[in-house]
């Protein structure tokens, strides 16, 4: 199969930002990623994490929001499972699943980042999403089973690393066929039924890409990559530089599953009508079939917990929100009490819609007698539906304050300054929490 000539020129010399919309789309994710990285030191997966990339990844590259140095491999799994590890990282629906979760530790990875201009930084942020969210459309369309997010983003690493690294076209071919081969092809559905800090295989992906273009740029050769290079998918490469799927991203309002989130907005729209929600005898949720599978009820470690459907309801009906103490908490009695009184019912109308959409609705049975129901709800957060500004930032400081204490002001505003700054201004104030 002879390599896409025109289309790898285009992964290395395009211009990723042609555009202010584009730009600051790209400052948005960053700020999202910063802000969930920062969030999930506080998680279980932190520590060992943050072990393994240093005693067998071991190197001089600073490690993401953590102590301790690793090689560019190393900084590159230890960042994806990080962010990984707090399920509120921004994703696309036709890929069901998240690219910058592997993009901005492939690209922290790297020494070539150091000497980089800000915008130059966003740049390359940007143009991973675009390649890395065609790669898992391409591999949707071309594979009969779902693969976690791994299996495709680490393609968007792989070219965003062999265009940092100036690699030729030649060797970016390579690069790319040895991400698909090498790349997680791990099922999703398995980490879904028994939730673990597996996740979403988005740490071995990061790590994949990185490795994939450290290998290329040495002479070492890969299979060319089918989501990019086979016949059947070239119509999802036609319309690159004109449709920029970097605008097309959802942000969370909530770490836990996506799959989850339009049953929370359901409860949620209800919450101001029910009075104590210790008086709610049933919660009936109809969904589509992929969320009804998120069926733990009573989760037992933070992973369990942001793929539970059940939970995630029962803290909104508690709490009047779902934040990040919502899934790394677990002992309180009333999302306990509550976890056990949700059914999840599967619709055949919301299957039809999934994945391009993802719908849900309620229907609470009170002590007194009463019934209330909601409309069918969509997550926030869809570019339709857009979190604002304020909201984001909102997440962000939520996120990332606990942790980085005045420092996240700083960094807030460095991200939404980057374009006229180098990057060397934001790679300083990713250390460990309490570093200076």
């Amino acid at each position: 199969m002879p390599r896409p000539t025109t289309l790898l020129d285009w992964m290395l010399d395009a211009d990723p930002l042609p555009d202010d919309a584009l730009l600051t789309q790209a400052k948005r994710c960053l700020l999202d990623l910063v802000g969930v990285a920062a969030g999930a030191t506080r998680t279980e997966l932190a520590a060992p994490a943050r072990r393994f990339a240093v005693s067998q990844h071991g190197g001089e590259r600073p490690l993401l929001f953590a102590e301790g140095r690793a090689s560019s491999t190393g900084v590159a799994l230890h960042g994806a499972w990080l962010i990984d590890a707090l399920d509120a990282h921004d994703g696309q629906v036709l890929t069901k699943g998240h690219a910058g979760v592997a993009l901005l530790p492939g690209l922290l990875a790297l020494p070539e980042a150091d000497r980089l201009s800000g915008r130059d930084f966003l740049g390359l942020l940007a143009m991973g999403y675009e390649i890395a969210t065609r790669a898992g459309i391409a591999l949707h369309a071309t594979s009969p089973d779902y693969h976690t997010s791994g299996a495709w983003n680490a393609l968007g690493v792989a070219a965003v690393a062999g265009r940092l690294m100036g690699l030729d076209a030649e060797r970016l071919h390579h690069a790319l066929g040895i991400a698909e081969f090498y790349g997680p092809r791990s099922q999703m559905m398995r980490c879904i039924d028994h939730p673990t800090m597996l996740k979403d295989g988005s740490g071995w992906g990061a790590m994949t890409g990185v490795s994939a273009a450290l290998l290329a740029r040495d002479g070492f050769t890969g299979a060319p990559a089918l989501t990019v290079a086979a016949p059947e998918v070239e119509q999802l490469w036609a319309d690159r530089g004109q449709r920029w799927y970097l605008h097309e991203q959802y942000f969370k309002a909530y770490p836990v599953c996506r799959w989850a989130q339009p049953a929370v907005e359901a409860v949620l729209s209800l919450r101001d009508r029910i009075g104590d929600p210790a008086t709610i005898a049933r919660i009936e949720i109809t969904t589509f079939h992929e969320g009804k599978r998120l069926h733990v009820v009573h989760p037992d470690s933070t992973e369990q917990a942001q793929y539970s459907l059940p939970w995630s309801v029962a803290c909104a009906l508690a709490r009047g929100t779902l934040d990040a103490e919502a899934v790394t908490e677990l002992g309180a009695p009333l999302p306990r009490a509550l976890a056990e009184r949700v059914e999840i019912r599967e619709s055949d109308a919301f299957n039809a819609r999934f994945p391009a959409e993802r719908w849900a609705s309620a229907r609470l049975h009170l002590s007194d007698g009463r019934i209330i129901e909601s409309e069918p709800c969509e997550a926030r957060g869809n570019p339709h539906n857009p979190l604002s500004d304020d909201e984001l930032a909102a997440k962000y400081h939520a996120l990332a304050g606990p942790v980085l204490g005045e420092r996240a002001e700083r960094l807030e505003r460095v991200i939404r300054t980057l374009e006229s700054r180098p990057a060397g201004d934001l790679l300083a104030l990713l250390g460990p929490p309490g570093a200076e």
